[in-house]
Parts: structure tokens; C-alpha cells; sequence
């Protein structure tokens, strides 16, 4: 019986290869429009699938491959006399391998200068459709959409004559996994070049659900199961490469992708350790060093075990300051020769090489039946108000800005102590702020933090003035905090009566 393949693909790496060597394995080759104009400029012998159905295309090029014989040649079961009868009877042969993958709808969707025409010409029809049936009919055809699998197909196809049915269904089930992220990006972004409101849950799980899934250990504990789910051209956070240490664990990646978005938002170049999903240091410094040895003095306890951000190269002097504690996981941009020596001689010790955090993706949560999806809180577009009688002094507003900085980042209610160059208590996930207030002036007092002169950040507003008159008798002499208390005069009052500079930011930074 003749073989035949069925090759359209949108983005063409890797298919004149393909094709040479499956023409060398006897496979005739069904093509359409820029596919067989690429292949017989290379020289190979390709059918239009025009000639092939007898059908031309039509509709510049809308209808290709929207034809009985197309499609049952891949939906037949070749085991059901009836199905063999009936291709007969409209002249159609089986086809064995399909490879096709897509107009490139979210490129050109992404585009500023794309128009409505140009989005909707970019969906593809014919496209998800033979690749749907061909992974229905994965007993007897293999579909390809990614040219990364062409290499692995064709090795079995040399050495065992076809592709075993265990990587078809491998095959089949990417294949569905794409088409419906391709339908989820059109469903999230055709909208607003239609002038219609955009539907936030397709664009928000389009990302993922062709995302490769690898699985952990285990989640949060050993009775939960979890995976990690990035694109295979992952950025930001998700493009880390581990270059040592044990395998990574569901918690070691929450607060390793939390520790990351917190130390792109410090001022400047520094060090934020995380335990728990919580910073429990935070500091600026004069070189990777000074940075962490600031960032862990906050609460050097808490670092116990915990999850160090470097927003700058590690060099040696830094990974020997790391190596004098137990830390699970460290990540920077890159690391020197001699800093990889000293974590080599910790082996346990999960070292991270991480691009730059990209952001913009949704934050999708699972509720009891139903699934929250919001916009990221990235950024800080506000402006500091002072509303009080004191200004604020030159170093105060240094160290307002990083106490801000890092605030959002901790469970609310949330206080941060800083001074202009680290953290120096924080106090996060109360219920009550001014308990918020008390934990993180105690914890500063605890590792013998002067308080005197130093700064406060709040999450959100202040209900009572009785959080102030907490941090104030500690000896802050400033804070920041968004407003928007029906009390707001009252607590400006008391801060005015302390001798306290407060100002607005009319942003609250609430994190759950």
C-alpha cells in the first residue's frame, strides 16, 4: 500500500529535512500553497493536495484542505471493511502521518500595527481541523505539530518501520493540547479588534495549556501531587537553569518565584530572602556581598533554610557569606567561576541562573467551584503625597521607597521597618494591623535594629491611629501608607502630635 503524508505547516524549521527523508523512506508527500512551493524549490517532489482531491483551492486560499478525501483519509479505520469500501468508492487512500502546525495568529495578534483583517485571515481553519482528526485516529496516524518531534518520528520510522502507538498517543494528546491553545488565544484577543470587551480567562490560561508539565515530589505536602507547567521557551522566573543542587520542590518554587519578583522591586542592585512565601530580609548594598550580609542581618532566624534573590552576579566574596548558613535555594542572573566553586562544596544547595522577570500574566486562583483571575500587581506608578506638618527628609524618602518597595510583597496586613539601605523587621500576614505594627518593630528589636530615625511601610491604610503611636514610640520617624481611612484626618493628626511625617501613595498593595 502506498504511504502517504500529508505536510502544511506555518512555520517551516526543520521541514525540507523532514521531507527528504521521508521521500527516502517512500512516502509520497500531499502539500499545500507555501509548504510545496519551498519543498520543490529544494528540489522535491510534492502532490497539491489540489490535484490529489481533484478540488482546487478556493476563497484565495481558505478552502485547502477542507475535503472528504482529506479527511477521510485520516479519520478512516482501516479495520472496518465498511470504511475501507467507502474510501474506495469516493477514491481516497489512508493517510499515515499528518504534520501541520498553524497560522501564526498570536505574533500577528501581538502586533500594535496588526488590523482586524489581517487578525482574522491569521485564523487558522483547515489547520486545527487535520490536526483534531489525525489525533482522533492516533490507533492508526501520527500527527506532528511541533518540528522539535520531527527528529524523534523519523528515527522510529528508520529503525522500526513506523512510530509506536505509545508515542502516536503522546503525539495526539500535544496535539490537542495545542489547538486549544490556539483557540484559547483567539478566544482571549480577537475581542478588541472586534471593538468588543476582551474576556479575561482565555487570555489569561491560553499561556499554559500547551505548557510542558513537569512533575514535582509532591505540592505543598506529600499527600499533594503538582506539577510545574512552563513553555518550552520559558522567560522570566519560568527560564531558569539549575546549574546544581536537589531537585526543586513545590515550595522551593513558590517562594524562589517570589524572592525573584521581590528583588527586581528594591531600588536597586540587592538581595531578598524569602521563607514561607514571605521576605524576611531586603537589602541594597555597594556590591552582591555588603547586600546579603544587610538582607540577612534583618532577621537572621527567619533565613534559616530560606530562599536568596540576588539581582546582581554573585561573585565569590557573596557565595562564601552564603555558604556560612543553610539556604535551600539561590538565584541570579549569573554567577562567576569562583562562586560556583564555593556552592559546589554544597551539594543539596539549589543554584538558579534566572532571567530578568518578564510579568504581565494574569494571577489565576482556584476558589471552592470556581477560579479568580486578576491583572498582576506590578509596578509602581504612584506618587508620594506628604500630609503632615513634617517633611520628610532626604534619606527618609530613600528609605521609604525600599520600605514601599517591599511591603507589597508581604502577606497583609503588612508593615515594613527599613532604613535607606535594608529591612529591618517586618510584620505581615495579620489579621490586625497594628499586630502587624508590634511584630515587625519586636522582630527589629529583637536582632538589635536602632530603630531610631528609621522608616514604616503599611500595605494599606491605617484604621485606628493606634498602629502609629505603636511605631512611633519604637522611634519612627516616618511613614508611608495609601490612605482612603474614613479616620485618615485622625491618624494625620496623631502623626502630626508624634512629630511623624506620613505620607500617601493612593495605592494599597493588599497581597493574599
Amino acid at each position: 500500500m502506498k504511504r502517504l503524508c500529508l505536510v502544511s505547516v506555518s512555520d517551516k524549521t526543520g521541514v525540507v529535512p523532514l521531507v527528504q527523508e521521508l521521500k527516502a523512506l517512500g512516502f509520497e508527500v500531499l502539500s499545500t500553497g507555501g509548504t510545496a512551493a519551498l519543498l520543490r524549490s529544494s528540489g522535491l517532489e510534492v502532490t497539491d493536495i489540489a490535484s490529489w482531491t481533484g478540488s482546487p483551492e478556493i476563497l484565495g486560499g481558505r478552502v485547502k484542505t477542507l475535503h472528504p478525501k482529506v479527511f477521510a483519509g485520516i479519520l478512516a479505520n482501516l479495520e472496518d471493511p465498511k470504511h475501507r469500501e467507502e474510501l474506495a468508492h469516493i477514491g481516497a487512500e489512508p493517510i499515515e502521518l499528518v504534520v501541520v502546525n498553524l497560522y501564526p495568529f498570536q505574533q500577528v495578534a501581538s502586533n500594535p500595527a496588526a488590523t482586524p483583517h489581517e487578525v482574522i485571515e491569521n485564523i487558522d481553519i483547515g489547520g486545527p481541523s487535520l490536526l483534531r482528526a489525525a489525533a482522533k485516529n492516533h490507533a492508526r496516524v501520527t500527527v506532528v505539530v511541533d518540528p522539535q518531534d520531527y527528529g524523534l518520528v523519523l528515527s522510529h520510522l528508520k529503525s522500526n518501520g513506523g512510530v509506536p502507538l505509545s508515542l502516536r498517543r503522546t503525539l495526539a494528546l500535544k496535539a490537542f493540547r495545542h489547538t486549544a491553545s490556539y483557540d484559547a488565544f483567539i478566544a482571549g484577543e480577537l475581542p478588541r479588534f472586534l471593538d468588543m470587551p476582551a474576556p479575561k480567562l482565555p487570555a489569561a490560561l491560553a499561556p499554559w495549556l500547551s505548557a510542558e508539565e513537569e512533575p514535582l515530589r509532591y505540592g505543598e505536602n506529600p499527600h499533594q501531587w503538582a506539577v510545574f507547567a512552563r513553555p518550552r521557551q520559558a522567560t522570566g522566573f519560568a527560564g531558569f537553569r539549575q546549574l546544581q543542587g536537589k531537585e526543586l520542590s513545590y515550595n522551593n518554587l513558590m517562594d524562589a518565584d517570589g524572592a525573584w519578583s521581590a528583588v527586581w522591586d528594591l531600588p536597586g542592585a540587592g538581595v531578598v530572602i524569602v521563607k514561607h512565601a514571605n521576605p524576611c530580609g531586603a537589602a541594597v548594598g555597594e556590591n552582591p556581598e555588603e547586600a546579603y550580609r544587610l538582607a540577612f542581618s534583618c532577621d537572621p532566624v527567619s533565613a534559616f533554610g530560606g530562599v536568596i534573590a540576588f539581582s546582581s552576579p554573585v561573585d565569590g566574596p557573596a557565595a562564601q557569606a552564603v555558604a556560612e548558613q543553610f539556604a535551600e535555594v539561590v538565584l541570579a542572573p549569573e554567577f562567576t567561576p569562583e562562586a560556583l566553586a564555593v556552592f559546589a562544596k554544597k551539594k543539596n544547595l539549589r543554584v538558579l541562573q534566572t532571567p530578568r522577570p518578564t510579568g504581565g500574566f494574569p494571577r489565576l486562583r482556584v476558589v471552592d467551584g470556581g477560579l479568580l483571575v486578576q491583572q498582576a500587581d506590578e509596578g509602581f506608578p504612584e506618587s508620594f503625597r506628604v500630609v503632615t506638618r513634617r517633611l520628610p527628609s532626604e534619606q527618609e524618602q530613600e528609605a521609604l521607597d525600599l520600605a514601599w518597595r517591599m511591603v507589597k510583597h508581604v502577606a497583609s496586613n503588612a508593615i515594613v521597618v527599613a532604613n535607606h539601605r535594608q529591612t529591618l523587621g517586618i510584620g505581615g500576614g495579620q489579621p490586625s494591623r497594628v499586630d502587624a505594627c508590634r511584630i515587625a518593630v519586636s522582630r527589629a528589636q529583637a536582632f538589635g535594629h536602632a530603630l531610631a530615625g528609621a522608616v514604616a511601610a503599611s500595605d494599606a491604610f491605617f484604621p485606628f491611629p493606634d498602629g502609629v503611636r505603636v511605631l512611633a514610640e519604637a522611634g519612627i520617624t516616618c511613614i508611608a501608607q495609601p490612605g482612603g481611612s474614613i479616620r485618615d484626618d485622625e491618624v494625620v493628626q496623631v502623626a502630626d502630635e508624634l512629630g511623624v511625617s506620613m505620607v500617601f501613595t493612593g495605592r494599597r498593595h493588599f497581597r493574599h
